[in-house]
């Protein structure tokens, strides 16, 4: 009878208790085929309760869970404890999400007032840096807040205690009052510029970016994790490895397609002290080298594969991949080799159609791209090298940012309920136009400034001159040669019997003497010759 009753129903039949909810919750409840925008918009947040003990006074207190969705960030866990016992509470933000495959590194520059407000995620195991004071708030509570809420509470915990050090401890006291009081300055909006730092080796931290960020204001770069780093997150054990970027050493032969074998002991890292290069091995262009790693994502043993490749009027250039059938990570590198030059260089391309967003185009790992047409300004180290086209490159510049903004799975670019319209407006329209530029739909221009040199854009005209590309060269500032190492440099034997640094001028003056002598002898050679013709005519 009862199952008569329901087949008797109409469709926009609900039951009793079914409007009793919505009249006592007073939400929308979902329906489950219900997969409409606004349906998934209006579905209510969930705040779990669970009974904990409380650290304070050993009683019983109540910890409330919320999973919610950070804006340019991803799904994070807030956590929040109080006790009615005691009074004391205590609030934390935990990532939902996995640990990432490369550790990440923030660098904020900190010069108006609306800097003060970005919001910051910082997880249990990141570092924050206040670069200009030197200081440092080290891992440890993982903590959801903003610019000027983490610099409160830096300034709350160096100022505990201050009148008792003062009468105690004065030299001590000093030296903590020359930091709390420009930080105190700082926290008033009465210090700009200043720049912050935020390292996580987890890859779960995160500073609010903005589409205004112009001139290396905002820089994120990404980096693989050391053994230590990999360990401390229960990746791996720090034990197994002897190197000390993070990556097992293998002893091994290393084998060209053309059957070249060579005994080597392979280290993978930029920074490890003392990785060793494939002494003894002949690279030869056009041939593929497997060499055996470790998985920068989960620590198990995966493969490098290496080619050398040579660039017509360019130089050779080494593509490296990293491949792990354990976990899938995947990565490509371009690394190119050669001397340091003695001046770095600006490559400027008119993109005007479709054919220069097919031209071949290597950023270097060093190089700044700028698009001023469109506002796009990518930093050294953030893209790492790549070797692709002029459209590939927009689209990974595009691809990055948007999963920066709107996170991975936002393919409509909602950007969550917590972003502000006007923000969300200017992202899209920001997007609009990169697309348009990916789409050859508008012209522009795209600079290489790389202060090594090693960037390329393909000629059409080679070896003629290309009417829409410009290269220039420049000196490099004396920042940019303490950033890539060059002022640390000891590559020139002295009469100590100790290395000294290269003079790039004295290099070039050198040079130029050079220059100046082939040219006279050059001189004389024409006058010998203009002489003896003479001579011979009188004859």
């Amino acid at each position: 009878m009862a199952n008569n009753d329901r087949e008797d129903r109409p469709e926009s039949y609900e039951s009793p208790f079914k409007v009793l909810a919505k009249q006592v919750a007073g939400i929308k409840i979902q329906d489950e085929n219900d997969t409409s925008q606004d349906a998934v918009e209006e579905e209510p947040k969930v705040v779990e309760s669970i009974e904990s003990l409380c650290m304070n006074c050993k009683e019983d207190g109540e910890t409330r869970l919320l999973l919610t969705k950070i804006p340019y960030f991803r799904e994070v866990i807030l956590m929040s404890f109080s006790c009615d016992h005691c009074g004391f509470t205590n609030t934390e933000v935990r990532s939902a999400g996995q640990i990432q495959e490369r550790g990440a590194k923030y660098t904020l520059i900190v010069a108006v007032e609306e800097d003060m407000q970005r919001q910051i995620v910082k997880s249990d195991t990141s570092i924050f840096r206040l670069e200009d004071l030197d200081i440092e708030m080290p891992a440890g509570r993982s903590q959801l807040t903003n610019v000027e809420g983490i610099l409160l509470e830096i300034l709350k915990d160096l100022e505990s205690g201050q009148r008792k050090r003062k009468k105690e401890e004065p030299e001590r006291w000093e030296k903590i009052d020359a930091i709390v009081q420009p930080l105190l300055k700082m926290t008033l909006n009465q210090k700009f510029p200043f720049t912050i730092t935020l390292d996580d080796p987890s890859g779960n931290s995160w500073i609010e970016p903005s589409p205004k960020d112009r001139d290396q204001k905002y820089h994120k770069s990404e980096y693989p994790r050391t053994a230590a780093q990999n360990a401390a997150l229960g990746l791996g054990d720090a034990s197994t490895s002897t190197s000390t970027n993070g990556n097992t050493s293998y002893e091994t032969s290393a084998t060209s397609s053309n059957g070249a074998t060579a005994h080597v002991v392979p280290q993978v890292g930029s920074d490890a002290e003392d990785s060793t290069d494939l002494e003894g091995v002949d690279i030869l262009a056009g041939h593929n080298y497997s060499i055996p790693t470790a998985c920068p994502g989960c620590t198990k043993p995966a493969h490098l594969n290496l080619q050398l490749v040579n660039i017509p009027y360019f130089k050779e250039v080494v593509v490296s991949a990293v491949m792990c059938l354990h976990c899938n990570y995947r990565s490509s590198d371009v690394k190119t080799g050669g001397e340091v030059p003695r001046l770095g260089k600006k490559i400027y391309l008119e993109v005007k159609d479709q054919v220069d967003l097919r031209r071949d185009i290597l950023k270097s790992e060093t190089c700044c791209v700028k698009i001023e047409e469109i506002g796009v300004e990518v930093v050294p180290g953030t893209m790492g090298g790549r070797f692709t086209t002029v459209e590939g490159l927009l689209t990974q510049i595009r691809d990055d940012l948007h999963s920066t903004v709107f996170d991975t799975e936002d393919k409509a670019g909602t950007g969550g309920d917590s972003m502000p319209e006007e923000k969300k407006r200017g992202w899209n329209q920001f997007f609009e136009v990169i697309d348009k530029a990916i789409k050859g739909k508008m012209e522009y221009t795209i600079l290489l400034e790389d202060p090594l040199a090693n960037s390329y854009v393909q000629s059409l005209e080679a070896p003629q001159q290309d009417p829409r590309l410009r290269e220039e060269e420049y000196t490099r500032t004396e920042e940019e040669e303490d950033e890539l190492g060059i002022s640390d440099m000891r590559t020139r034997m002295g009469e100590g019997g100790e290395y000294e640094k290269e003079n790039f001028d004295v290099q070039r003056q050198a040079k130029d003497m050079e220059d100046d002598v082939e040219a006279e002898r050059a001189r004389a050679a024409d006058l010998i010759k203009q002489a003896t013709a003479k001579n011979e005519e009188e004859l």
